[in-house]
């Protein structure tokens, strides 16, 4: 039972030695980097631009979706390859070919509606 317990004992001094060396290098950075604030440093930046009007904007929803959307459908490579590479081994072929097509039909689906809901026009 001690040898179980051991196993945590290590785990938690890496956990410990990896934050003391986090918490070492950024007491470090505090200490050894120049602290001079000018009003010209503490302005925001943009491109070279003064920057003019409020710092607040609007940003159009549709970005987020189109990124989700294509997190959601990258995503399914990481399902896509190991399917490729169980699919010749014997006892999985049609088993695995089934699921697959079930996946697949899951993603179409997804990618129609998000078609019809006109998320994918451009405009």
């Amino acid at each position: 039972m001690t040898d179980y317990f051991d196993t945590y004992v290590v785990v938690a001094a890496l956990i410990v030695i990896g934050g003391a060396i986090v918490a070492g290098a950024l007491v470090a950075n505090r200490l050894l980097r120049p602290h001079r604030p000018t009003d010209e440093k503490l302005t925001t930046y943009e491109c070279g631009v003064d920057p003019v009007g409020q710092g607040w904007a609007q940003s159009y929803v549709r970005y987020y979706v189109f990124a989700y959307l294509y997190v959601v459908f990258a995503v399914d490579a990481v399902f896509l390859f190991p399917w490729a590479t169980i699919f010749a081994a014997p006892g999985y072929g049609m088993t695995t070919l089934a699921e697959m097509f079930i996946f697949l039909g899951f993603l179409a689906t997804g990618l129609l509606y998000a078609g019809k809901k006109g998320v994918l026009s451009w405009v």
